[in-house]
C-alpha cells in the first residue's frame, strides 16, 4: 500500500470537499446541516471506537466490520429527516441491500463474533503492519488513527452525501432516478455473483488443501491458487468494479434531484475509486508473491472492467 499516497488523499479530502461546497454547491439548508452534524457525530464515535479497540485488541478490522453497517444507518437518518421522500427511501433501501450483502459476505469469513471486537482480521492488515514503514510502533498507531479509523469513517460518510444533498429537492422521482436505481441494483447483483464465485472457488481449494494436498496436487483450475472462473475470467477484481459503480450510481440520484451534473457530493464516489486503486494494488502484490501464474493472469485480464476473457 502506498502510504504517502494515502496520506495525500486524506489531506486533499479535507481541502477539496469544502472547496466544492463553496464554489460548486449546493448550499445546505439548516435541516441538512443538522442531519450532517448527526451523521458526522456517529462517524466520529465510530472512528474513536475503531482506533481504541483496534489498538487494544490488535485487530484492525474494526472499521471493516462497520463499513457495511454505517451507510444504511446514514441514509435512513437522511430519509427520515427528509420526510421519507420517494427518492430518499429508494436510496436508503438500495443502501440497505448493499449493506446486507456485504455484511453477509464478511460474516461468513468469520469477521463477526458475539464479542464484536473479536473475529477474523482482514489478512491484508498483517501484511501492511509488517512493512518497513511501520517498524516503529508509533508509526503504525498514527496510520491506524489517521487512515484506518478517521479517513475510512469519513469516506464512508461521504459516499452517502448524494442523499444528503437530495434532501431539499422538490424535483419529483423521475427517469434519471429510475435509471440510477436499476443500475445500482444490477451492480449489487454483479457484486453478489462475483463474491459467490470467489467463495465457491476458495472454499473448494482450501477443503482440498486441508485434506492434505499441496497446491500443485490440486486439479485445474485450483492449482493456480487464484480464481479465474466466471466474472473473474474477465476482470481481476469484478467485485471492486461493481462496488465503485454502485456508489457512482448512488451519486446519479443527486442529478435526478436537480442538484446538477457536478456537485460536491461526488467526493465520496471519487475517493472510493482511488481507495480501490490502492487496495487492489496491495491485493495483487500479495497474490503475485504467492502464485507463479498470477503475473500472466494480470497481463491478459483487465483490472476492473470485465473485458477480455482469460486465456488459460
Amino acid at each position: 500500500m502506498n502510504i504517502p499516497l494515502m496520506g495525500t488523499l486524506l489531506g486533499l479530502s479535507l481541502i477539496v470537499c469544502p472547496l466544492l461546497y463553496i464554489y460548486v454547491g449546493p448550499e445546505l439548508s439548516p435541516l441538512q446541516v443538522h442531519t450532517l452534524k448527526l451523521t458526522g457525530l456517529i462517524a466520529a464515535i465510530s472512528a474513536a471506537y475503531c482506533f481504541i479497540v483496534g489498538e487494544l485488541t490488535g485487530n484492525n478490522s474494526q472499521m471493516d466490520k462497520l463499513w457495511s453497517l454505517l451507510p444504511p444507518v446514514y441514509t435512513w437518518i437522511i430519509a427520515i429527516n427528509g420526510g421519507m421522500a420517494t427518492r430518499l427511501v429508494v436510496m436508503a433501501i438500495l443502501a440497505t441491500l448493499w449493506g446486507a450483502r456485504l455484511t453477509f459476505n464478511f460474516a461468513r469469513k468469520g469477521a463477526y463474533r458475539l464479542k464484536f471486537w473479536e473475529g477474523e482480521e482482514d489478512y491484508r492488515w498483517a501484511v501492511v503492519r509488517s512493512g518497513p514503514a511501520f517498524r516503529k510502533r508509533w508509526a503504525w498507531m498514527l496510520f491506524d488513527l489517521l487512515f484506518i479509523s478517521v479517513y475510512q469513517n469519513a469516506l464512508v460518510l461521504m459516499t452517502t452525501f448524494p442523499a444528503l444533498v437530495s434532501m431539499g429537492s422538490a424535483a419529483p422521482f423521475g427517469v434519471i432516478d429510475i435509471i440510477a436505481a436499476l443500475a445500482m441494483f444490477s451492480f449489487i447483483l454483479m457484486e453478489t455473483i462475483a463474491d459467490e464465485q470467489q467463495w465457491a472457488f476458495q472454499s473448494t481449494k482450501w477443503a482440498m488443501i486441508n485434506s492434505g494436498k499441496s497446491l500443485n496436487e490440486l486439479p485445474e483450475p485450483y492449482n493456480k491458487g487464484f480464481n479465474t472462473n466466471g466474472l473473474w475470467a474477465r476482470s481481476r477484481h469484478p467485485n471492486y468494479f461493481a462496488e465503485q459503480a454502485i456508489w457512482a450510481c448512488f451519486y446519479v440520484f443527486s442529478i435526478g434531484a436537480g442538484i446538477g451534473i457536478v456537485n460536491w457530493s461526488i467526493i465520496g464516489a471519487l475517493l472510493l475509486v482511488v481507495l480501490f486503486l490502492g487496495s487492489s494494488a496491495l491485493s495483487e502484490e500479495i497474490s503475485g508473491g504467492k502464485y507463479p501464474e498470477y503475473a500472466a493472469y494480470c497481463s491478459s485480464v483487465s483490472k476492473f472492467l470485465p473485458l477480455r476473457k482469460y486465456s488459460r
